[in-house]
Formats: C-alpha cells, structure tokens, sequence
C-alpha cells in the first residue's frame, strides 16, 4: 500500500483534474451504521474511491461529553471501527475520518444546557483534541451556531475570529504531538437552503486569508458554500443552482482551496451529473444513508411477517422491530430538525398517534435508534429467523444501503479515482 496522501493533497489533485475530463466529486459520508462503513469499503474496493466519513459531535464524540449516538462511538472507538471495517472488506486504499460540524454549542446538550459562550469553546476545543489524537484527517470548524444569535446571521467578524482561534488551537496541539498535516474544513454559515453569493463568499475567504498568514496558519482545504441544496424530511427540498456552484468553485480554486457542499442528500440523477461541469470538490450526504437502512429493516420485518403466516416461523418467536425501532426512534427526538411548519412543534405522543406521521417519522429517524439496546435485540432475532430460513439479512441491509451510494460514485465520476488523483500530483 502506498503512504497515505493527506486529505490536503487529494484536494489538490482533484484540482488539478478539473483541468481535464478526469474531474470528479467526493462524497462525504455520514456514519451512520456499521453497516453503512461495510457497505461503503465494500464500494470503495469495488470502484477504487477514497471514502470520507463526516461525523457530527451528536455521532461520534468524547465519552466525557457523552459519546455519539451512533453505536456510542466515541473517536478512538470510532476510528478503530472504521480501520476493521475496511480490513473486513479488502480495501487497502486511503480513507478519511472527518469531524462534520465540530464547534461550540454543536452538540445537542451543550444547546440545550444554554452553555456560556466560553464553556462551549472550551468543550469544542476538548472535542477537537480527541479528534486529532484519534486521527482525523479533517476538522470542520463550525463556530455558526450561537446559542445567543438565534434567528440572527451571525457577524463575519464573530465567525472569523472564532474560525482562526479554533485552528490556532488545533494546530498548536498537532504540533506539540508531532501529528501529520490534517485538513480544515469552514464556512461562512449554516446551510439552509439558500445560496451563498460570491461577494461574500471572497470576502470570508480573503479576510480569513490575511488573519492566517498572521499566525502562520494554513489555509483550509474545503470552503462550504451554500449551492441551493436542502434537505427535509426524505426529500430534497432545495434548489440547485448550477451558476452559482460553478462561480463558488472557481472562486476557492483561485485560492487553491476546494468548494465543499452540504445537504446534498436525495439528490436526482441530473442534479448529481451537474456536479462535473460545476467543479463541486465535495458534497456531504448522511440522512439518506440511515433512512435507506431504516427501510431495509422494514422490508425484512414484512418478509418476516410472511414466513410467520406461512408457518416458517413461530409466532412468539416473530421478531418486535417494526414496533420497537418506531417508538425508539420517534423517542430520540431527534426528527425534530428535519420536519417543517407546525410539525416541530408536536409532542411524541403526537406522532405516536398518527400513523401516518409516525412512519414518516420513523422514514427520517430510525437511524437515531439503532444502537438502543431493545433495537439491537430485536433486530438479531429478526436475522436468526431469516436465517432458518435461508435469508442472509444483514448482507440483504448491507447490499440495500449501496443502491444510493453507487448512485452518487456513478454520477461523480468516482470510479478509479485513487489512481487519478496520484497520477495528477506526480505531474
């Protein structure tokens, strides 16, 4: 195996082949299961494309903060996984593990708890240090959300300071372990659908530039901007914009840096094709992972249910996951960011007495509860009933969660891109 390139370095060269027909995207994957790491290394051996894992401080987390509700990773955890995970499928080329949205008031508690601003800078430095002991080639740092600037666009003044007092502090504690180069990852705002003009999209990048090069700090390796793209529900509710992401591209690549999109889940065939030609340098997709495990449960649970009319399985030995992941995960709460308009505003009980709402729901959140203890039970039973019957489930889940990401390497053009990109910075 060849030494590792640095997530700077994959930038780099996927810059460079912009320049030519080899261009392609990459595809930041959230982590939402073991599952979905075996279906993505499975995909990455197959296709020859170096898999980016975005994880958010509610996913994988220190255990002093709480850990992550994602098989309550935390990140050496989290990171010893992904390494097996990748050993299990053959894949031998490059990965990388990435912090998506790491920052104060980023994690669901520390919102909720109303944390002073100094308390949540001190927590999302301690977050960042576990980070870069564990390995992360990639920090998003994310200092958008202010608990006390709700509603508001939070000043670029604020944003900057906080950004390169963030990387100072990271690179400070990479130094002094002697660690590889990682890479940064930052944004002007949160992502809420709408477009990041190109004026103050320079703006950020050149001020942040200066106040970098003061500190002798590097520059980041993706630049977010807001390209149209919004998710709700299981939908795609945005609206792309082809001349926007093109001009938000050029503009990073004349700083050398990469134009990175959020929310680009439930993308269509054209939408994704469009990412080529607009030199989108990477996209972040995670809800729609998990939803489509969610619903390969449920397509189990229904052919469980047939092997039990049809006496292939005991009644009372029948599986309970359709009901016990729906309750779980409309318990989680956690759908609240996805719903729109009054929905927001409904209780559990709410959605537990509609049924339709309830399947909507459990649609978007029943991710949030695969690693709840009952869940994880009933979802071994239900495999040990396929399983008399001669129904691999877990490979079923696993080949079920690969239909959307291949969708995405197709269409980005990520087939044979580890080889690309290494051809392109030996040039």
């Amino acid at each position: 195996m060849s030494e590792k390139l640095s997530i700077k370095k994959v930038v780099e060269g996927l810059l460079k082949l912009q320049d030519s027909s080899e261009d392609a995207t990459l595809v930041g994957i959230g982590p939402m299961s073991p599952n979905l790491l075996q279906a993505t290394f499975e995909l990455a051996q197959e296709y020859d494309f170096p898999p980016m894992y975005i994880a958010s401080r509610n996913q994988v987390d220190a255990d002093e903060f709480g850990a992550g509700y994602v098989n309550g990773w935390d990140q050496t955890r989290f990171a010893a996984d992904i390494k097996a995970a990748a050993e299990k499928a053959g894949y031998t080329g490059d990965y990388y593990l990435c912090r998506d949205h790491g920052g104060p008031w980023q994690r669901d508690e520390e919102r909720n708890a109303h944390l002073p601003e100094d308390e949540a800078m001190a927590k999302a430095k301690k977050s960042y240090l576990a980070d870069i002991e564990a390995g992360f080639d990639l920090l998003m740092i994310d200092p958008t959300k202010d608990l006390y600037q709700i509603g508001k666009v939070i000043p670029l003044d604020v944003v900057l300071s906080r950004t390169v007092d963030l990387i100072q502090y990271c690179e400070d504690e990479r130094r002094a372990r002697n660690l590889p180069e990682i890479g940064y990852e930052v944004g002007t705002e949160e992502t809420n659908g709408g477009l990041t003009s190109t004026e103050k999209y320079q703006t950020f990048i050149e001020e942040l530039k200066v106040e970098l090069g003061k500190r002798g700090l590097p520059m980041p390796t993706f630049i977010v901007g807001q390209t149209g793209t919004l998710t709700r529900m299981t939908e795609q509710v945005g609206h792309y914009n082809f001349q926007n992401a093109r001009e938000l591209a050029e503009m990073a690549k004349s700083y050398g840096v990469g134009l990175k999109e959020h929310n680009a889940d439930y993308l269509d065939d054209v939408t994704l094709l469009e990412h080529i030609p607009a030199h989108v340098t990477a996209s972040n997709v995670a809800p729609q992972y998990g939803t489509e495990e969610t619903r390969a449960y449920l397509k189990l649970c229904k052919l469980e249910q047939i092997l039990v009319d049809e006496g292939l399985v005991a009644k009372e030995d029948q599986s309970d996951l359709f009901h016990t992941l729906l309750v779980k995960a409309i318990k989680t709460e956690r759908w609240r960011k996805w719903m729109v308009g009054e929905d927001t505003k409904l209780t559990t009980d709410d959605i537990l007495a509609n049924e339709k709402l309830s399947l909507d729901v459990l649609d978007i959140s029943g991710h949030y509860a695969f690693n709840d203890p009952e869940v994880k039970k009933e979802i071994e039973k239900l495999y040990a009933n396929l399983s008399a019957n001669e129904i691999d489930g877990q490979k079923f889940v696993v080949e079920h969660i690969k239909r959307p990401i291949r969708q995405y390497v197709k269409c980005y053009r990520l087939e044979g891109v580890n080889a690309r990109i290494r051809a392109a910075i030996a040039e």
